[in-house]
């Protein structure tokens, strides 16, 4: 365990960015993260094993039990479930989606693996982390359409309720939630955004039974032509997990051929893109990082769904940067995780709760 936190902890230690003209077997480099990405112009994609990915065991006094299950074979789409052992009553599902700007990581990455058993135990929820489909092999909307086969996916086990998987006699499917960070994050909005929640009665049909009853982003990864300040003038350290580079070059790799920055996929606030006085009237809360670049673009993404009236909860975490919860051991990192999964399980509860009210807190 040691030596796999020692390895997830130095995923950002060389987060420079190059487009290249290397010369290899492949071709000319046309986009290339140093030590997370390299695509090659003849569509080739090498992908360095920064973060091991590891089995579902886990250890026996965090009380949770994990196993893969496939949602999609033809599409090699999986997840991995984390279901706490010793509950009683029903118990809320997450539907989780990874970071790693839609191009890098995996439901079985170390660092996702840990994160995810402690939060399950800690809500007492079934969380399902969902494997979705890389960029640019796979580029947007596949990661979307993934989301939505997840959901649909989950649907068939509720409507075939007792001779579904191992887990299923212990989930209420009318308390599901879409959660993610990063571009886990952009996938859970985006998904809700495809179901047509503006028409809430045939997303709410198209799911049925299922019942969504709220949003989690943490983090997430939107982005925008225009520069917001956090972007042009937050000074990244060499091991912050993400900068702006890296970000653009996430984005021209995830994107459709010819998109840009303003693409609604990417920047929900530009012009044409959905709504917010439309969208979807489930309570949602936002995390973001003080020190992460995509700061502003957070704190304005949350302003607008309040002006739109829509219940939103922002969570500030303070002194922390981008992923922290997933890739930094730093102490003060640590401490900001457990505050979060607080504020997960407390944003869980109250909705479950009718007496329960939603408090807007700054960690």
């Amino acid at each position: 365990m040691r030596t796999r936190r020692m390895a997830a902890a130095k995923v950002g230690s060389n987060l420079s960015h190059k487009i290249g003209k290397d010369c290899h077997q492949h071709g000319v480099v046309a986009e290339e993260i140093d030590g997370l990405i390299k695509a090659y112009k003849d569509g080739h994609v090498e992908r360095p094993q920064i973060v091991p990915c590891v089995t579902t065991s886990l250890a026996p006094e965090l009380g949770v039990t994990s196993r893969d299950t496939v949602i999609d074979k033809f599409a090699n789409i999986w997840a991995r479930f984390y279901v706490p052992i010793k509950s009683h009553g029903k118990l809320p599902l997450l539907v989780y989606f990874h970071g790693g700007g839609f191009c890098v990581g995996s439901a079985a990455w170390s660092c996702y693996h840990d994160f995810l058993a402690r939060l399950a135990a800690k809500v007492n929820c079934i969380i399902m982390s969902v494997n979705y489909r890389l960029a640019p092999e796979n580029p947007l909307p596949a990661a979307y359409d993934d989301g939505i086969n997840a959901l649909m996916w989950l649907k068939q086990q509720a409507l075939c309720a007792g001779t579904g998987n191992w887990w299923t006699s212990q989930w209420s499917f009318s308390d599901i939630f879409l959660a993610g960070d990063s571009a886990g994050a952009n996938i859970a909005f985006n998904v809700i955004t495809r179901l047509d929640f503006f028409n809430a009665g045939q997303a709410a049909a198209a799911i049925k039974p299922l019942k969504l009853k709220g949003i989690i982003l943490i983090q997430p990864f939107f982005g925008g032509e225009a520069r917001t300040h956090s972007e042009k003038y937050l000074v990244q350290s060499p091991r912050s997990a993400l900068n702006l580079a890296a970000s653009d070059t996430y984005w021209r790799l995830a994107l459709p051929c010819g998109a840009n920055r303003d693409h609604p996929w990417c920047n929900p606030l530009a012009k044409g893109s959905v709504k917010m006085e439309g969208f979807v009237k489930l309570p949602m809360m936002v995390c973001i990082s003080e020190m992460d670049i995509l700061k502003d673009r957070n704190l304005e993404f949350v302003a607008s769904l309040g002006r739109a009236g829509k219940r939103v909860e922002q969570v500030v975490c303070e002194g922390v940067g981008h992923a922290f919860q997933i890739l930094s051991k730093s102490q003060l990192s640590q401490i900001r995780t457990v505050e979060i999964m607080a504020r997960i399980e407390g944003f869980i509860s109250g909705i479950r709760s009718p007496l329960s009210t939603t408090v807007h807190n700054l960690i």
